[in-house]
């Protein structure tokens, strides 16, 4: 049965697709490392339908997870979608032998990223595609219009239904909004790593979606102790009371947070629809501090 909107933090329309601001990272539905299939397939299928079951409307995967393994997942587990369903995926960066993220922003690489993805999800247009920039140390301050403008050409032709940026820079977020209309970014984003919130706030007046990726990572044990006291004293886990955080931090933050466990997805989204106090917040505030 579907909870209601407001324990999955509200909606919020991404592009014209209005979409539960909590959602569903399928990126550790995959093999360790993000290589190869699932230990438990079904339990991978289970975790999928729950989300949709949930209430939960965003999902996030891209082909390069598995690789091809997220995207298969998706269409043999919700296919046909329904309606209110958004899958958003990425480009911009491929698999290779040792498990290592090469980049691909050419414009016949990003062509055939967008044909794999079509065929993995089996559908005739992709609803939200996010352009991966930079690498696995962040974002890198490089231009982008040609890999951008490939994406809009294909936009053009009926391929694609929104775009976004990853791991982007705002220089290069500027450098996109110049070429065409953003629905949303893609950073990394939590309590500790606060680097985005002039972007997180100027995006919000644009009505633009801000999604965080790595909700609870690179904490130090001291930061984690405050969270966890915070979690304790809530009764929640420290998931999600991060998560909650971020749904409290600004209206257009939208969560994929991932699990590859049925129980955790539920733990996350019963964590996520506290309501945190002024006391809670100022707490969590001195955090990233």
């Amino acid at each position: 049965m579907s909870i209601t909107s407001s324990l999955l933090g509200g909606t919020w329309n991404l592009g014209d697709h209005a979409v539960s601001r909590f959602g569903y990272g399928a990126m550790q539905l995959a093999g360790p490392g993000v290589m190869g299939p699932p230990a438990d397939r079904e339990g991978a299928l289970a975790v999928l339908r729950e989300a949709v079951s949930l209430g939960i409307t965003h999902i996030d995967t891209a082909d390069a997870y598995g690789p091809r393994v997220t995207n298969d997942l998706i269409h043999e587990a919700l296919h046909p979608y329904p309606e209110s369903l958004l899958i958003a995926t990425k480009v911009g960066a491929l698999r290779d032998d040792d498990g290592g993220w090469p980049p691909a922003r050419t414009p016949d690489a990003l062509r055939r990223q967008i044909d794999a993805n079509l065929e993995g999800l089996g559908v005739p247009a992709l609803d939200l595609v996010n352009l991966r920039l930079g690498d696995f140390s962040g974002p890198v301050e490089e231009p982008i219009t040609e890999a951008f403008s490939t994406l809009l050409e294909l936009r053009d032709q009926g391929l694609i239904r929104h775009l976004g940026v990853s791991n982007a820079t705002s220089a290069q977020i500027r450098e996109a909004q110049a070429l065409g209309p953003i629905a949303g970014v893609q950073n990394m984003y939590n309590l500790a790593h606060r680097h985005d919130d002039e972007l997180i706030d100027r995006l919000a007046e644009e009505g633009i979606a801000y999604v965080p990726y790595f909700p609870l990572g690179g904490f130090t044990p001291l930061q984690s102790d405050r969270l966890s006291a915070v979690a304790s004293r809530r009764g929640a886990s420290p998931m999600g009371i991060a998560l909650a955080w971020l749904l409290q931090r600004s209206p257009n933050i939208l969560l994929i947070a991932g699990t590859s466990s049925v129980e955790h997805l539920r733990d996350n989204v019963a964590g996520a629809s506290i309501e945190l106090s002024e006391l809670d917040v100022a707490e969590l505030d001195s955090i990233g501090g």
